[in-house]
């Protein structure tokens, strides 16, 4: 019964990593459309970034982003963005990493 209940234990805590690991790399995509759209450059971006606020403290997130330039027709320029924000937290064993891909322009 022991066994059970630290299996089921452990289990929580790596599902509760993992959502911290997917709102890091989302905190990190929203700012890297941020920075790349008020810049119309994916030199803006920094990384990694790390988190201090409750909930994501001890998370960063690393950010790459790409662009291609086409001949694109309606509103919103010929430039569009791909941008992969790799969240990460915890450590070892603890450790859960999620990964969001953004396409802006």
């Amino acid at each position: 019964m022991a066994q059970l209940q630290q299996a089921s234990g452990e289990s929580v805590s790596l599902q509760i990593q993992s959502q911290r690991a997917f709102y890091a790399a989302e905190s990190g995509a929203q700012v890297a459309v941020r920075d790349v759209l008020e810049s119309s450059d994916c030199s803006a971006l920094t990384t990694p970034l790390s988190f201090s606020a409750t909930g994501l403290n001890g998370c960063s997130a690393a950010l790459s982003c790409e662009s291609v330039t086409e001949n694109i027709s309606g509103p919103g320029g010929n430039t569009v963005f791909s941008i992969s924000s790799t969240g990460q937290c915890g450590s070892g064993p603890d450790r859960a990493v999620r990964i969001i891909e953004v396409r802006v322009r």
